[in-house]
C-alpha cells in the first residue's frame, strides 16, 4: 500500500500521483473563503511531459505520494541542448534536456555541486541550496550622491541571470543570491 498525504501536509518539491501520472508540486495555497468549505490552489509540474497545470483540490483530500531519492550531483557544462552532470558516488555522468532545468540553471555555476531528485532512477528535478555566490560580471557604476534608501541596478552574474542588487555592488563582487526567488541576499 502505497503511503497518502492529505492537501494539509503538501509541499513545494513533493510528488504525488493525479490521474495515474507522477506530478511534482510547484506550489500550492491553501483557501478558506467565508463561504463554503476550504480548498487549495495548485500548480502542478508533470514529470513525464513537463507540462505546468492549475489544479484546485478540496481541504482533505487525499492522494498518493511518490516517494524520491535525493543524489548529489555536480553541474559539469551546458551544451545548449542538455546540461551536464555527473553523480558524486559513481562519477557516471549524464545529460538532461536544458527545457527542463533552465530556471535552476541560471543560478549554477559550473563544477557546483546540487541535489538531483530521482523517481523511479529516473531524474525528476534540481533542489538548489537557499543561497548560492556568484560573482557579477556586470552592473553600471554607483554614482557618489545616489544615496537614497532602497535604489537598486539591475546585475548580470557569471551564469548570465540577471538580479537586482543595492547600488554599493560593482562589477567583480561576490553576491550571495537566493536561487528560489531570484533576489540578492548580500555581499558574500
Amino acid at each position: 500500500m502505497a503511503e497518502t498525504v492529505s492537501t494539509n501536509q503538501f509541499r513545494n518539491g513533493m510528488h504525488i500521483e493525479v490521474d495515474g501520472s507522477v506530478w511534482r508540486i510547484v506550489e500550492f495555497q491553501h483557501v478558506k473563503p467565508g463561504k463554503g468549505g476550504a480548498f487549495v490552489r495548485t500548480k502542478l509540474k508533470a514529470l513525464e511531459s513537463g507540462a505546468v497545470v492549475d489544479r484546485t483540490f478540496r481541504a482533505g483530500e487525499k492522494f498518493p505520494r511518490v516517494h524520491t531519492e535525493v543524489k548529489n550531483v555536480q553541474f559539469l557544462y551546458d551544451d545548449g541542448n542538455e546540461a551536464h552532470f555527473m553523480d558524486e558516488e559513481t562519477f557516471e555522468q549524464f545529460g538532461l534536456p536544458r527545457s527542463e532545468v533552465a530556471a535552476e540553471l541560471a543560478y549554477l555555476a559550473p563544477s557546483s555541486s546540487v541535489q538531483m531528485l530521482t523517481v523511479d532512477g529516473r531524474p525528476a528535478g534540481l533542489q538548489l541550496p537557499a543561497s548560492v555566490e556568484l560573482t557579477v560580471t556586470a552592473t553600471e557604476p554607483a554614482v557618489r550622491g545616489d544615496t537614497v534608501t532602497n535604489v537598486t541596478k539591475p546585475a548580470t552574474l557569471e551564469t548570465g541571470a540577471v538580479v537586482t542588487v543595492p547600488l554599493f555592488v560593482d562589477t567583480g563582487d561576490r553576491i550571495k543570491v537566493d536561487p528560489r526567488e531570484g533576489r540578492y541576499i548580500s555581499r558574500a
